[in-house]
């Protein structure tokens, strides 16, 4: 340990011999590392809005329904509950937020169109701060209670329709005794949301005025909880199962949309594959440049060995010298990173391939997310793999025998 101050000085000293190859590695490093962590933050904004989105369209972190409803989301498997049962079962949970809503499959016809929809009861005072439909956004307006008498249906669900604002539609469904159950509304208003596939699927009506237009009286088909965060939905989940028995079904977001669920856990092993495969690359220049550097000094470090230096020495210093390079290129690389994804943490506007986007599932605005737990992992992750990358020359340059080191041209 009494060697290790010393060994700092001579590496540090040593990388500076050579200014020029130094200042390439480190160009090389560092916008490795900007790679990484800016293509991380991309990678991981577009992740995150895919699952925020796809939970507020869900909505939800836990869901409570009829235990044969996920699988055949009719009126007939609704929720046993009733409204007065469920307030007062989670009225006082402590939840983030939940409502219940009516869920179900329709078809909405115009005087033109006709088309497959899923439509949506709900409160639009409960749902407010969860919905994916911006209120304030709304060309006409939104519905205003859950007894309203008008339909709010997407942009371009009305361009499909041949329809506008003030215009009558009818919505037809099920009621529990397979009778159609239809009644005619009047369009009040379009949203407008991040894809498109949004605003061509949903019909929304007041959570009452369902009710009554399916016959099914004070009751709904899912009831929607959220937590504080949706990586850790287990408390949420939890609540909610301790007040329901076995003849109602809790789901976690994870298992009500499965696709969100294995985007999630796919972009975590992805962080840990792509800093490997750019480290990698990377590492060819490093094992390069100190093992020129060895090759360089091979007189200086006999001459060290034959005055008394320890190979463990000679090790050290080598790789000290390593670890002091990507030490350095990374923090020029997370600087770069930080000043570069910053700026666009507001949205990069991707319209030019929003199709495409739609396909994966993302809108067609980009949030970059730089995360520092992605930042630490790219930092720990390349310094293992540089130490280790390291050993090979640093062990070569202590194996040299003093005389032979000493008298090489």
């Amino acid at each position: 340990m009494r060697m290790l101050p010393v060994l700092i000085r001579l590496a540090w000293r040593y990388l500076w011999r050579n200014h020029r190859r130094t200042i390439v590695m480190l160009s090389a490093i560092s916008i490795g590392a900007w790679a990484m962590i800016f293509m991380t933050a991309l990678t991981r904004g577009m992740v995150d809005q895919m699952i925020t989105d796809g939970i507020s369209v869900l909505p939800g972190h836990v869901q409570l329904h009829n235990p044969e409803y996920l699988d055949d989301p009719s009126i007939t498997n609704r929720v046993s509950l009733t409204e007065a049962e469920l307030e007062t079962r989670y009225a006082d949970a402590g939840f983030e937020a939940w409502a219940s809503r009516v869920r179900v499959p329709a078809v909405i016809t115009s005087e033109r169109e006709s088309r497959g929809v899923t439509l949506l009861g709900i409160d639009p005072i409960a749902e407010r701060d969860f919905s994916f439909v911006d209120y304030d956004k709304v060309d006409g307006r939104f519905l205003e209670s859950p007894d309203d008498s008008g339909v709010v249906i997407g942009a371009k669900l009305a361009d499909t329709l041949d329809t506008e604002v003030g215009k009558r539609i009818v919505l037809m469904s099920q009621d529990p005794d397979n009778e159609i159950a239809d009644r005619g509304f009047r369009v009040v208003g379009l949203f407008h949301a991040n894809m498109e596939t949004y605003e061509d699927t949903y019909a929304f009506i007041g959570k009452k005025t369902a009710q009554k237009m399916l016959r099914i009286g004070d009751t709904t088909t899912e009831v929607v909880f959220f937590g504080n965060d949706y990586r850790n939905v287990e408390p949420t989940y939890e609540k909610v199962a301790a007040a329901v028995d076995d003849s109602m079904r809790v789901s976690r977001w994870t298992e009500v949309d499965t696709y969100l669920g294995t985007m999630l856990s796919v972009m975590d092993g992805f962080m840990l594959i792509w800093v490997v495969v750019i480290f990698l690359a990377l590492s060819f220049g490093l094992v390069n440049t100190l093992v020129m550097a060895v090759f360089e000094r091979v007189r200086e470090i006999g001459l060290m060995l034959a005055l008394g230096m320890k190979p463990a020495s000679i090790l050290g210093q080598i790789i000290i010298e390593s670890m002091m390079l990507l030490a350095v290129g990374l923090l020029i690389g997370d600087a770069l990173a930080w000043l570069t994804v910053k700026p666009l943490e507001s949205g990069i506007d991707i319209s030019v391939v929003a199709k495409g986007m739609e396909m994966f599932g993302a809108s067609s605005v980009l949030y970059p997310k730089l995360h520092m737990d992605d930042v630490i992992l790219s930092n720990v992750v390349v310094l293992i793999l540089g130490f280790l990358a390291s050993l090979s020359p640093a062990w070569r340059a202590s194996r040299y025998e003093p005389v032979e080191a000493i008298t090489k041209v």
